[in-house]
């Protein structure tokens, strides 16, 4: 790691915004460097200097959590269409640096040149294109990892019987490939892709079922509080939230998910799934403040009577 990443991240280290697998990689790399140590030092300093001269209310967790999956969605939009955009949207550009660039002009066409020797070659010894080469879908080899910003759409999603090994098909400029475990990380970035983004909701609800197999993963339960939230089908948000009401006890961004869920949904059978599985958490102020909003104004009879009736089951607090 280098002392510049380290430096740039040091402040989000410093107000706990970096992922945890980035704040042992700095933590270790500070360990090491007596320079990257000293700016942390003054990093601490400085939050502790500005919070002392100006404290600053703290934002809910449900605000927070909201904003940091919609900033995630955007980045995400943006690594998808940056490149086809620049490429095809702004083709002076790109234009205008090879006129301004003979060398890289020059070497385009050698490199061009040379792959219409190698392709001559192969067919001339034997080694053509076979039926199975000339099939729009090709299988990505295990050590590489599809680009997100080239994946146009997910075909398809299928899980071995018996197994934990999955088939992914996805697009890039043609069909491809890709298979492996569930904790293959590669996997796991597809299915988090075809669950975000794919324009067929049965890929998304495979992929969301597929998840839900890993949703002791933090980022697989973020993706899936992605999907309860955000996704245009009723039946994904609905497998989304059997998935994660099992963690609404331990972690606060599955509370909030499923409380947005409870609040906003427009499908009953989902906002009813979200009222019974936050009954383990009902003592909790924030989902109490919730059911009391319920029960008095909800426009649904059914979720009116049942957060009365959770409310009723509570203790006090005097």
């Amino acid at each position: 790691m280098k002392c510049e990443w380290v430096q740039q991240n040091i402040l989000l280290y410093v107000y706990d915004e970096l992922a945890d697998d980035a704040r042992y990689e700095l933590e270790q790399h500070v360990g090491r460097c007596a320079k990257c140590a000293e700016e942390l030092e003054f990093g601490r300093e400085f939050h502790a200097r500005l919070g002392a001269s100006f404290p600053v209310q703290e934002p809910s967790a449900n605000l927070l959590a909201g904003s940091r999956m919609k900033l995630h969605e955007s980045l995400e939009q943006t690594r998808q269409n940056a490149f086809w955009r620049h490429l095809v949207l702004e083709p002076a550009v790109w234009l205008r640096q090879i006129r301004l660039a003979p060398a890289l002009a020059a070497a385009i066409f050698m490199v061009g040149f040379a792959g219409g020797i190698a392709t001559t070659y192969k067919v001339v010894s034997g080694g053509g294109p076979t039926a199975e080469n000339n099939h729009p879908s090709s299988t990505v080899s295990e050590a590489s990892l599809p680009v997100e910003s080239l994946v146009s759409g997910i075909r398809s999603v299928s899980q071995q019987p018996g197994s934990d090994q999955v088939t992914i098909k996805y697009d890039t400029v043609s069909a491809q490939q890709a298979q492996g475990s569930l904790n293959d990380q590669r996997i796991q970035q597809l299915l988090v892709f075809a669950a975000r983004n794919n324009y067929n909701p049965g890929v998304r609800m495979d992929s969301v079922d597929l998840l839900a197999q890993r949703s002791d993963d933090a980022n697989v339960r973020e993706a899936l509080s992605y999907a309860l939230r955000y996704d245009a089908n009723p039946g994904v948000r609905f497998k989304a939230l059997e998935a994660l009401k099992a963690y609404v006890k331990t972690d606060v961004r599955v509370r909030d998910s499923l409380l947005a869920a409870l609040l906003n949904d427009a499908n009953p059978g989902v906002r009813t799934e979200a009222l019974h599985s936050l009954q383990a958490v009902g003592a909790d102020s924030s989902v109490r403040a919730v059911l009391q909003k319920l029960a008095r104004k909800d426009d649904s009879r059914y979720i009116r009577s049942q957060a009365r009736a959770e409310l009723a089951q509570l203790p006090e607090i005097y």
